[in-house]
């Protein structure tokens, strides 16, 4: 690292004002603050002198996401491996399947926003900032292992523009940038972001995996059960079925080995990044807690007022926890510090209405 800080050193006189490469110091400055810590810092006035910059708290949100991030990497060659009729089903080849099946959503992802941003700062004369270190990993997380890859360069374009650019950057958006983009894909091409057919890889990929059936399908368990017709919770329970057809019960949940969006199905996996984000004070334990409390009321009520027409509503408070993403927003998109509230009540409550609201919307809209 000594080496490549003196050949930073080195080329830095050429994009200072009147070098030849002036013209790119924003995109110079931004792979010299990612790689080594900022050369200036304050001195005097009313200040606290932190290593933490916002840098290290994106590399920490990161380190957070791996845990989700690998395991759906084995998760997607799992339920590949299942959706093929296999047997056998072996662990480096079902994750080099996951991680070939992810790798390019995210080189999409990273190439598209930073590539803007780079653009944008150095029309403004501005910094490179790191915000969308996260978001360019949580983008391709969020969505379907068959989204098409120009649909999350669409998404992702759009979203760092008109959601983020816009308002003036990192620091400056009053949407979560990661969620507006899966809500861009999720209303402009439903049929790519739902359904039962989307969650499961169906190709054979560099070699690795076969091919899927033709007419197989793979929903949810949450989009299962809004067909099931269930009548009452054992209709509801017995509805919920894995690839091979067979029952899934809450522990199968919990650990994530169910058909849905790439690395958001394991709320173990999440629980650990939850730890670390709270341990190093990133995220405000309020907010994750309250989330968790308001879908945890909403679910009680719903099941307590369970009706045919929405067999949701049959649910468990432990199955409404662990499906469709919840524990994913509750960890990692409800804390997020631009746009979540920033006064202790108002955290609770926000956070409360959050999990509440996420409950009502996916229990009580059959669509």
């Amino acid at each position: 690292m000594k080496a490549l800080k003196k050949l930073m050193d080195k080329a830095r006189p050429a994009f200072e004002p009147g070098g030849k490469l002036h013209a790119f110091r924003s995109v110079y400055d931004g792979f010299d603050t990612f790689l080594f810590t900022p050369r200036e810092t304050s001195r005097s006035g009313v200040h606290i002198h932190d290593s933490m910059d916002s840098k290290r708290t994106m590399i920490i949100v990161i380190v957070a996401l791996l845990p989700c991030l690998l395991f759906g990497m084995y998760n997607c060659g799992y339920q590949h491996w299942l959706a093929c009729g296999a047997t056998e089903f072996p662990f480096w080849e079902m994750f080099l399947y996951g991680l070939a099946a992810i790798l390019p959503a995210i080189v999409v992802s990273y190439f598209v926003g930073l590539g803007i941003e780079f653009c944008v700062a150095q029309w403004r004369g501005e910094e490179i900032q790191e915000g969308f270190l996260v978001t360019g990993i949580l983008i391709p997380m969020i969505c379907p292992v068959e989204t098409p890859l120009w649909m999350i360069a669409v998404a992702t374009a759009f979203s760092v523009i008109f959601v983020k650019e816009v308002f003036g950057g990192t620091g400056y958006n009053i949407f979560n940038v990661a969620l507006v983009t899966r809500s861009f894909l999720f209303f402009s091409y439903p049929a790519k972001m739902s359904g039962d057919s989307v969650f499961i890889s169906h190709d054979s990929i560099l070699g690795l995996g076969g091919m899927a059936p033709d007419g197989f399908t793979g929903a949810t368990p949450l989009g299962q059960i809004a067909t099931s017709g269930a009548q009452n919770a054992a209709e509801a329970a017995a509805s919920l079925q894995g690839v091979n057809g067979q029952a899934i019960d809450l522990w199968q949940m919990f650990l994530g080995l169910i058909p849905g969006s790439f690395a958001e199905t394991s709320t173990l996996c999440i629980l650990i990044g939850a730890a670390l984000l709270l341990a190093t004070g990133i995220a405000s334990w309020r907010i994750i807690l309250s989330v968790f409390a308001g879908g945890a009321v909403m679910s009680l009520i719903a099941h307590w007022c369970a009706t045919p027409t929405y067999p949701a509503s049959f649910l468990s408070v432990g199955e409404q926890l662990c499906l469709g993403g919840f524990a994913f927003a509750a960890v990692f998109m409800a804390p997020d510090p631009v746009t979540s509230c920033r006064t202790n009540t108002g955290k609770y409550i926000y956070g409360f209405l959050v999990g509440a609201v996420a409950i009502i919307i996916r229990t009580y809209n059959n669509g």
